[in-house]
């Protein structure tokens, strides 16, 4: 009895670490219950399958009073253009296999959206809190073909259902050379809710300005981004999908960031304003180029460094809020104050 006892008190004490430290953890996060805001996914890929059944002009009519802007820029920008009309890109998509294959897919592995509606009104009632004036916009799931996955419009964000279908969709194999693998991994259902407050981020809350055109610049601009998507996404969202890194890049990018910050500091590049020579650090790709060895390196590192410098900020300036740190222009401010100096 004595030693069950023990085992309880222990079980009892564990159980209280844990609840402890989700409750700090918790915490952290500002209350939103009381924020009136509940996100709906709109089935427009469903509405425009089961319009096959219906005539051309019935169907276009109701598509058009159902999604208006979203129907238009569909149709003329998404997998058409203006040389043809409504129901003549309509017939085309309902005669084409391959549409009928990818709808069919996206159904299956979509059929139900509540577990992303959740979390994403989580996420958009965390951007309330933080800009009460922010617009929520209309959520549209559909498929274009590859075309576009996280389209922003007049009042509405497109979800590209066949751009999040699972890294190992038949689908993706058929298309490495317009979209490569190391893209196509990450189009997998957890990264809809990521992949949509980012674009939502850039498009409505904090463009980029024309005249941030040094390395630093847009180091720090990105790292913004992916800040504000620490303090709005669910806790337990992982850096390596809100970045779009592997695991094992993100844990190189851990072991080497003081070579990759040193690295920049030698060559003079963070003032540097000429694009064809910091694009290599700012953009998509398997890997890093001139910085690693066999291919290794993780690719984007400017913006994985911005992230670290705007963290390294906001630890050393607790009194700044989120709305002042991505209102403040002057980066080398933020460089300076954040006192990043990654160890060896």
């Amino acid at each position: 009895m004595m030693i069950y006892n023990v085992k309880l008190c222990q079980i009892y004490l564990f159980f209280l670490v844990v609840l402890t430290f989700f409750s700090c953890k918790q915490s952290a996060r500002p209350d939103v219950s009381h924020i009136d805001l509940t996100v709906k996914i709109e089935r427009f890929d469903r509405d425009l399958a089961q319009g096959k059944s219906a005539g051309l002009q019935q169907t276009d009519e109701l598509l058009q009073k159902k999604y208006g802007a979203f129907y238009d820029d569909y149709v003329h920008r998404m997998v058409g253009n203006f040389e043809y009309s409504n129901t003549e890109i309509l017939s085309t998509l309902y005669k084409d296999q391959a549409y009928y294959d990818l709808n069919r897919e996206a159904d299956s592995v979509f059929s139900d959206m509540k577990p992303i509606e959740k979390e994403l009104t989580q996420t958009f009632k965390y951007i309330r809190y933080h800009y009460p004036k922010a617009t929520v916009p209309r959520f549209v799931a559909f498929i274009s073909g590859f075309a576009v996955q996280t389209p922003i419009g007049d009042n509405y964000m497109g979800i590209g259902l066949d751009m999040f279908l699972g890294k190992n969709s038949k689908f993706y194999g058929a298309i490495v050379e317009s979209v490569p693998l190391y893209l196509s991994r990450r189009f997998t259902p957890e990264y809809i809710v990521p992949r949509t407050t980012e674009t939502f981020a850039r498009e409505e809350l904090f463009k980029e300005r024309d005249e941030d055109r040094s390395l630093l610049a847009k180091m720090i601009y990105n790292g913004k981004i992916l800040y504000f998507m620490d303090q709005v996404l669910p806790d337990e969202t992982p850096d390596s999908v809100k970045i779009g890194y592997t695991t094992k890049q993100l844990e190189w990018c851990k072991t080497f960031e003081s070579d990759i910050w040193g690295y920049y500091l030698q060559n003079n590049l963070l003032f540097e304003t000429d694009y064809q020579k910091i694009q290599v650090f700012l953009s998509e790709g398997p890997f890093t180029p001139g910085l690693g060895e066999k291919n290794e390196s993780a690719p984007k590192l400017g913006i994985w460094i911005g992230w670290q410098i705007v963290r390294k900020y906001m630890q050393e300036n607790k009194q700044v809020t989120l709305q002042q740190l991505m209102a403040e222009k002057d980066m080398q401010k933020i460089l300076q104050q954040s006192k990043y100096k990654p160890k060896s």
